[in-house]
């Protein structure tokens, strides 16, 4: 006798039938579709690069222009120096937090930036000459109020002002801390100074409420107390001796010792 249609065996049959067919559907797009998810992360990446380096301009060719004038290059967070030791083109230091052997534990006052793991090596991208570059771009992360937010800081060559910043991935509340992608709020980054005048390592800039007016402050996040907290603190910890402070120290160094020699032939012009 023909099993009825609503027999279990006949119900559970069909459901492992079609549960079969869509795993074998999605596995098979998932890996057709691998190398475009790359790509197209790859480009996310290098158009966020170019645009806190406000190099960016709406129809330009992405992957040529970032060939031309961006240099990535592996930095050792611990001494600040660059290291020849892994590819700038493939390296990352995000995955490599994973790894006990290539990152250290945070806890306490030196997790500020909420991260628990610290990669050793980061990768950085230089504009223009990377002997003596326009600018630095770093990257940046920590905790918000909702989760871990990743983005680019810019600096000139000084190693101490400000070009931009952007963020490219978080979950801030639209409106409130998902104004880090507001333009407007982002503009006003532009020309602050990371350190202050007493020659410390420590970074001084931060977000203030009511109103920034140092050369060190941006105006808080308007409703997100905690959002403006968790930029605040990222920014402490990657531009401290923790994070790119030693690295931004070597050029803050060369700016001083260029605004001397200069400052020597200009006494020997006056003299002779």
């Amino acid at each position: 006798m023909a099993q009825s249609n609503n027999s279990i065996k006949k119900i559970l049959t069909v459901a492992f039938a079609l549960s079969l067919v869509c795993a074998v559907i999605v596995s098979t797009a998932a890996v057709a579709l691998r190398s475009k998810q790359q790509f197209n992360q790859e480009l996310d990446r290098k158009t966020n690069i170019l645009e806190v380096a406000q190099l960016y301009e709406s129809g330009m060719d992405v992957n040529e222009t970032f060939e031309s004038v961006i240099t990535p290059r592996v930095v050792d967070l611990r001494s600040g120096e660059y290291t020849d030791e892994f590819d700038p083109s493939t390296y990352e230091g995000f995955q490599a937090r994973r790894d006990p052997a290539a990152s250290r534990t945070l806890s306490g006052e030196k997790d500020i930036a909420g991260l628990t793991r610290q990669e050793h090596y980061s990768t950085v991208y230089l504009v223009g000459d990377p002997d003596d570059p326009e600018q630095i771009i770093l990257p940046i992360r920590g905790q918000g109020l909702w989760g871990l937010m990743r983005g680019f800081l810019s600096v000139e060559g000084d190693g101490n002002t400000i070009v931009g910043i952007t963020y490219y991935e978080h979950a801030e509340t639209p409106g409130l801390g998902g104004e880090v992608n507001n333009p407007r709020w982002q503009a006003q980054w532009e020309g602050k100074e990371i350190f202050d005048e007493s020659g410390e390592l420590a970074p001084a800039i931060r977000l203030v409420k009511g109103g920034a007016s140092g050369e060190n402050e941006v105006d808080a996040l308007s409703g997100a107390t905690l959002t403006s907290r968790g930029v605040t603190n990222m920014l402490q910890f990657w531009l401290s001796p923790e994070g790119f402070g030693n690295y931004l120290a070597s050029f803050r160094e060369g700016t001083s010792q260029d605004a001397a020699q200069g400052a020597d032939v200009e006494l020997e012009s006056e003299g002779a």
